[in-house]
């Protein structure tokens, strides 16, 4: 039996590293820079396949803006100072943006960890979530 896909969130500032740059690097990065103990325990549960939405953060934009999949598990090297990484790959943009406004709004979201844990920068997303979440936005491009 194979595992099943967890689902996560992670946070960047646009002008940290935005979609486009994502998307300009042929789609796979290194996803470093988590310092918060807890957010780096999420990232160490992370297994590959898994799904994360791209979230815009900071003060002008607030918003999922697509979705990349783990393709590599958590590892550390000299260029970590102490933290780790994962490596995910882009799998494609949301056919909307889902603003945190929106996703706020929305009855079938009340209790997400994101309102919860909002200074997190990698936190959990239940599948019911997920999935109301890809509703509102329409998908994402290649969810085939």
């Amino acid at each position: 039996m194979g595992r099943k896909t967890e689902y996560w969130l992670l946070k960047t500032e646009p002008g940290e590293w935005s979609w486009e740059d994502q998307e300009a690097n042929g789609g796979i990065s290194k996803w470093d820079g988590v310092k918060n103990k807890q957010a780096q325990k999420y990232l160490k549960s992370m297994n590959i396949g898994d799904l994360c939405f791209f979230y815009h953060s900071g003060s002008k934009a607030r918003r999922i803006v697509g979705v990349v999949s783990v393709t590599r598990e958590w590892y550390t090297d000299d260029d970590d100072d102490g933290g780790g990484a994962v490596d995910v790959k882009a799998v494609g943009e949301m056919r909307r943006v889902v603003d945190l406004a929106e996703m706020k709004r929305d009855e079938g979201l009340k209790g997400f960890v994101l309102f919860k844990q909002s200074r997190l920068s990698v936190v959990p997303v239940e599948k019911g979530f997920w999935d109301k979440i890809c509703e509102i936005g329409g998908g994402f491009e290649g969810d085939e």
